[in-house]
């Protein structure tokens, strides 16, 4: 029953038999073989089908609010019962927004010294998606925005507040300045990440807030296109401090402090609202209180 249900899971984050049949490692064959079971069990149609994965009955959507339960309940049973005789060991899956990623490390490192037996796998990618890979099973803790747009049921540990610098050469026209505003930082050659990322979104926000439109010139999902680009001395960013601070970024490159207004988001780990909570995720989240204050330094969080 339970591998039925890791299937169905599977194929309402791929929406797709042949990419869910590789998730569970079985031949679509076997995996639609398995949801039939599962639907002839449940006396219903979960699945709506075509010549390619349609969606789901109104009974499959119900049905994938208590299969995630379930599997949920079953991995945390396994998790526990492997504690008892190996001690904390497993698999952590971490999703975090791409300016986020530099801080990880700064969570792994001493969780692992304390943990050899556990194991990561970090994933980049947007605030929206971390959400769903939370609801999905598909990742354990998320690392992202708390207070700029809607969190739903998680559990948030508040880790440091994100401030924002001009990234720009020392000889560009701004370079040499102590801080900009947002409107003279929107009259130089951005680049910035894509639309989707909600750091872009909170970066246009206050562009427009200070009357101006960004003059961006260039756009990428990944920090490594963006940073290469201006290390040519030829573009500019603008990024959150503690990355600037973290890619130690010398001449002929500078981290200008972008004040009028001075602004500042909330950035922090979420976890599902879990009872009982898997002990692998409980102990990272504590692990992560006590780095919190490391991370936040002069920008310090309540936590």
């Amino acid at each position: 029953m339970i591998e039925k249900l890791e299937m169905l899971l599977a194929l309402a984050s791929e929406r797709h038999f042949g990419r869910a049949a590789e998730v569970v490692g079985v031949t679509q064959q076997s995996l639609s073989a398995g949801i039939k079971q599962l639907e002839e069990r449940l006396g219903v149609l979960l699945v709506q089908r075509g010549s390619r994965f349609q969606g789901f009955t109104a009974e499959g959507e119900k049905a994938l609010e208590w299969a995630r339960r379930i599997v949920g309940d079953a991995r945390a049973m396994r998790q526990e019962v492997r504690r008892l005789s190996r001690g904390l060991a497993g698999h952590l899956r971490i999703a975090a927004i791409p300016t986020a990623l530099p801080v990880v490390a700064s969570l792994t490192t001493p969780f692992r010294a304390r943990h050899p037996e556990v194991r990561f796998t970090v994933r980049s990618t947007t605030s929206a998606e971390i959400l769903s890979l939370l609801a999905n099973l598909e990742a354990d803790i998320g690392l992202t925005y708390l207070d700029n747009e809607p969190l739903g049921r998680v559990t948030a540990l508040p880790l440091y507040r994100e401030s924002y610098r001009l990234i720009t050469a020392a000889d560009a026209p701004l370079g040499r300045r102590e801080s900009v505003t947002w409107a003279e930082a929107a009259g130089v050659p951005l680049c910035l990440l894509t639309p989707d990322m909600q750091n872009r979104r909170i970066v246009d926000a206050h562009l427009r807030a200070a009357g101006t439109e960004p003059a961006t010139a260039l756009e990428s999902n990944s920090m490594i296109v963006l940073m290469t680009h201006v290390r040519t001395g030829r573009w500019a960013s603008i990024l959150p401090t503690v990355l600037a601070g973290l890619l130690g970024l010398t001449e002929p490159l500078r981290a200008i402090p972008i004040t009028a207004p001075e602004v500042s988001h909330a950035i922090g780990l979420v976890a599902l609202q879990r009872d009982p909570a898997l002990s692998l995720v409980s102990a990272f989240v504590a692990e992560a209180r006590e780095a919190a204050l490391g991370l936040s330094g002069s920008e310090e969080l309540p936590i």
